[in-house]
């Protein structure tokens, strides 16, 4: 789809203007009766969420690299087709790194706008076998995430995906998760030992590295501090992720602060390690996410 920068594509009650972002990459704000967002070309990468009067939802680091062949720091990169390192490819895979086209904006009689991209083609995706890869995005009350992908092969397609959400946390150690209790996790931070959460909140203290495995549950993240509650649920996923980096880590990385880790954590969901997707011919999959704030009673 083709659209003059700065030009506004119109609903009666939405509104997407293509804009020049950091550093000159093409961006999309979005904009409706209930919420605003911002929205980079670049790994199709969702930066900013924000209902009309309320503080935005997400966290965006200060320090995150907007350039060519690097990742976004915060927000909500799209992980794909690998989730974590894998040996001489990098980490998290390279949808996040890579230009999407933009191919459809999609307004609703109720006001939300919803925009469509697909990943282009790139000499990473040789690796694989041939797929289509696609991204709707929805702003209204909430901010709705839909990532499909077709298996364009006569061959199994396997991967990994992840829709990485950093949220902004008034103090992360005030917060508490819930929705995941019962729930086996592996923990990267005790090398990936296998161990379930008896507790009915995962409350925060520490480095905190987390795949829970086998858990379709919604999540919810109590925030007294901002006196509201972040809920994320979830269609087709069977891994939830949370994480944050705390005081050693956050030093460590070049495109993140060093006291950022205390207003900030993610909860990503999508379907990594024993959880991945496999795909035979023709077949499509489907990972949904809304994420939406509610007033704390």
């Amino acid at each position: 789809m083709n659209n003059p920068k700065n030009e506004p594509a119109r609903n009666s009650h939405g509104r997407v203007t293509f804009l020049d972002g950091q550093n000159e990459m093409a961006m999309l704000e979005i904009s409706t009766r209930w919420s605003s967002a911002e929205m980079y070309l670049h790994g199709a990468h969702v930066t900013r969420f924000k209902r009309l009067d309320e503080p935005g939802m997400l966290f965006m680091s200060q320090c995150s690299r907007f350039q060519a062949e690097q990742p976004i720091r915060g927000g909500v990169p799209v992980i794909f087709p690998w989730f974590g390192m894998r040996e001489g490819l990098g980490q998290h895979g390279f949808a996040r790194i890579k230009e999407w086209d933009l191919r459809e904006v999609l307004p609703t009689e109720d006001g939300r706008v919803s925009v469509r991209l697909r990943l282009r083609d790139c000499p990473d995706a040789a690796a694989f076998p041939p797929f289509t890869a696609e991204y709707v995005v929805t702003v209204g009350e909430s901010l709705g995430l839909e990532f499909t992908v077709t298996n364009n092969a006569d061959e199994v397609l396997t991967f990994e995906e992840c829709l990485h959400s950093y949220f902004e946390v008034g103090d992360v150690t005030a917060i508490a998760i819930r929705g995941l209790e019962g729930t086996e996790y592996l923990d990267k931070v005790a090398n990936f030992a296998r161990k379930r959460d008896n507790d009915a909140e995962i409350r925060i203290g520490a480095e905190v590295d987390r795949t829970y495995v086998n858990t379709t549950s919604r999540v919810e993240i109590i925030d007294p501090r901002l006196s509201r509650k972040i809920v994320v649920e979830k269609e087709n996923s069977r891994s939830t992720v949370v994480w944050n980096p705390w005081i050693g880590k956050a030093q460590q990385m070049m495109d993140f602060g060093n006291d950022e880790y205390q207003r900030m954590v993610c909860v990503e969901s999508g379907n990594v390690g024993e959880n991945q997707v496999s795909l035979g011919p023709g077949e499509t999959s489907r990972l949904a996410v809304r994420l939406r704030i509610e007033g704390l009673k």
